[in-house]
């Protein structure tokens, strides 16, 4: 079979001029306003041992995962579907000396097996912090103000962030809400899919209110209170509450308590980043456990944020002042037009055309003219 030239396989693409600069500008802002904060860049490989992968994140299986067979090894390596996994890999190994709380970024492409309805590309870039040591209230309020700050920083106006409660039928089950325990993950699939009818039909009609207890964070809370058996939530309840205290002056906060999908191995809270004129999530974060090389557990928390999408809406699209330079230009009188922020595009012969080759200006008596 002939594939056509300039064919890429489904979900990936090429990035074009000005868009493959934005990309780039966008994600050095994002990491650069993630360091203020203590954050500290790491950068792991693009693709690891299978296993390696799929073990370091409790509950994390072995979905997304595009995998091959290494010539070298001869063993099993997938690309990376996300950058945490691997960072935790890094907290609990190399890094496993260093004091906690650990605070570590990233950022870099990853690569989807699937593509989704909301996300057609399967290639993207994608940035992030990982707060290892802890998944107290305190950490999960600093790691939302970063990730808020990170976006504001990349021009995302409009922030919504969306709270969840990614254990919440474990912590019922085991308390006033009781569930044989092979029924739980499939009372957790129907409250995501907000399937009212398959958890009357599977006798978890307990559960159903929780599927209205969402939206703005303030009645969901109350909703939520007011459900009969949901005092095992308490806890967490007032740990939203504590939240909103803290970033609800910046953001828009909502609660959706049963949203599982994508949170499979976050521990007692999850959300998810939207922001105005941009479609579907452009974050996603929370708290999970990383298991450590000797057994042990380790409590985290963090986000990523995707940086495609922002490109996708202009953002990080910067106007330059590009300068044609006749033949014969000095290039001391190049540099410094450089120096002082002009892109300058050199002629290569007599033929050549400034306008065609996107300048905005022309170089005249040793000063750069309009066009």
């Amino acid at each position: 079979m002939t594939i056509a030239p300039g064919l890429l396989p489904e979900g990936l693409r090429d990035r074009l001029p000005p868009q493959a600069e934005a990309l780039s500008r966008l994600l050095h802002r994002v990491i650069v306003a993630i360091g203020r904060h203590g954050y500290q860049r790491v950068s792991p490989p693009l693709a690891e041992f299978e296993e390696g992968l799929v073990a370091q994140l409790k509950s994390a299986g072995a979905r997304d995962l595009l995998r091959f067979v290494d010539p070298v090894s001869q063993r099993t390596l997938a690309l990376r579907p996300d950058i945490t996994a691997q960072v935790g890999r890094i907290a609990a190994t190399r890094m496993g000396h260093r004091p906690r709380p650990l605070r570590l970024a990233y950022g870099g492409p990853v690569l989807k097996l699937r593509a989704t309805q909301l996300r057609p590309e399967r290639e993207l870039v994608q940035a992030g912090a990982e707060l290892i040591g802890t998944d107290s209230l305190a950490a999960v309020i600093e790691i939302l103000r970063v990730a808020i700050e990170a976006l504001e920083v990349a021009g995302v106006t409009g922030i919504t962030v969306d709270l969840t409660l990614p254990d919440l039928v474990e912590t019922l089950a085991a308390g006033a809400m009781p569930l044989p325990a092979e029924r739980i993950e499939a009372v957790r699939d129907l409250l995501d899919a907000k399937d009212a009818g398959g958890l009357a039909s599977l006798g978890a009609t307990a559960y159903l209110p929780f599927i209205e207890a969402a939206g703005p964070v303030g009645p969901a809370l109350a909703k939520l209170r007011a459900i009969e058996g949901a005092k095992a939530l308490d806890t967490r309840l007032e740990a939203i509450e504590a939240i909103a205290a803290a970033i609800g002056d910046r953001v828009t906060l909502t609660l959706d308590p049963t949203e599982r999908h994508g949170f499979e191995y976050q521990r007692w809270i999850g959300f998810s980043l939207f922001g105005r004129g941009l479609s579907g999530e452009i974050g996603r974060g929370g708290s999970y456990t990383i298991v450590r090389p000797d057994g042990g557990e380790e409590k985290a928390i963090g986000f990523s944020l995707f940086i495609d999408p922002l490109v996708d809406v202009g953002l990080g699209v910067v106007e330059h002042k590009r300068v044609f330079l006749p033949l014969g230009t000095d290039p001391a009188l190049a540099a410094k037009l450089r120096a002082d922020d002009w892109i300058t595009v050199a002629a290569l012969s007599d033929g050549d055309d400034a306008a065609a080759l996107g300048c905005t200006h022309i170089l005249r008596d040793g000063q750069p003219a309009a066009l």
